[in-house]
Order: C-alpha cells, then sequence, then structure tokens
C-alpha cells in the first residue's frame, strides 16, 4: 500500500506513458511541420499505405480524430493532391480512399523524419529491452481494451 497523495507504481506507470506519448507527439510535430504535415495527417497516411481504401470512418477511427475532424482533414489532404476519394459512394454513403503518388512521397519523407523521432526515443535501449517494451505495453492496452 502507499502513502496517502504518492501514485502506486502502476498510476507511475499510466503517467509516465501519458508523459512520453505527450512528448513523442510534440518531437514528431516538430519534424513533420517542415514537411507541412501533421501527426494526425501523417497517421491518415501511414494508415492509408497499409489499408487502401479505407473510408473516412475507418480513418478516423485508426487516426484517433473524430469523423468530422477526418472529414476535413481528408478534404484538405485531397486537395493537395496526396490522395483521392471514390467518385462511387459505397455503404452509408461513404466513398474509399486511396494515396496518390504525392502522397506517397510525402509519407515516405515523413516516414523517414519520425524513424529519426523514434530511434532517438528507443536509441539507449538495446533490441531486447524494445521486444519487451513492446509485449509488455501491448498487454497494458489489451486489458484496458478488454474492460478489466
Amino acid at each position: 500500500m502507499t502513502s496517502p497523495g504518492l501514485a502506486s507504481p502502476a498510476e507511475q506507470l499510466g503517467r509516465l506513458v501519458k508523459e512520453t506519448q505527450a512528448v513523442l507527439h510534440q518531437r514528431m510535430d516538430e519534424a513533420l511541420r517542415p514537411l507541412g504535415l501533421s501527426v494526425a495527417q501523417y497517421a491518415c497516411l501511414q494508415t492509408l499505405s497499409a489499408s487502401p481504401g479505407a473510408t473516412g470512418s475507418e480513418l478516423a477511427r485508426r487516426v484517433f480524430v473524430t469523423r468530422q475532424a477526418m472529414n476535413v482533414m481528408v478534404q484538405g489532404l485531397e486537395r493537395q493532391g496526396m490522395l483521392e476519394r471514390s467518385d462511387v459512394p459505397g455503404p452509408r454513403r461513404e466513398r474509399e480512399t486511396v494515396l496518390t503518388p504525392a502522397g506517397r512521397t510525402a509519407l515516405d519523407g515523413a516516414g523517414a523524419a519520425v524513424r529519426r523521432v523514434v530511434d532517438t526515443m528507443t536509441g539507449d535501449l538495446a533490441d531486447e529491452d524494445v521486444a519487451q517494451l513492446l509485449a509488455l505495453l501491448g498487454r497494458c492496452r489489451d486489458a484496458l481494451a478488454a474492460g478489466s
């Protein structure tokens, strides 16, 4: 048991994960800004690379933004020529979205910038430490997702 006011190790872990996420987001933003992208836009392009044809709703879920925010983001990326939406609406009137060659080029440059950030983050860790951290954080995520 901990003293009042002192966080338990589990509470400290939750805080550390949140602090790490905040600093990671800030560093990624700093790396992506000169390329004309936000972290959310990068995540959108990355998601489309992995799942061509995703709809706005699917993208919003995977990028952790609202459908309305994703719609605005997709429209902006479409205006910049980085993605295209199908002219034919699918179920629920949603249109599939795919990267254009310009979007692929932007993603490649952004991916290199983000890799430098995450390499800095994990630079003092051995490969085995990174693998263990991935496994442990995955278990934490899965426990939360299961509602336990």
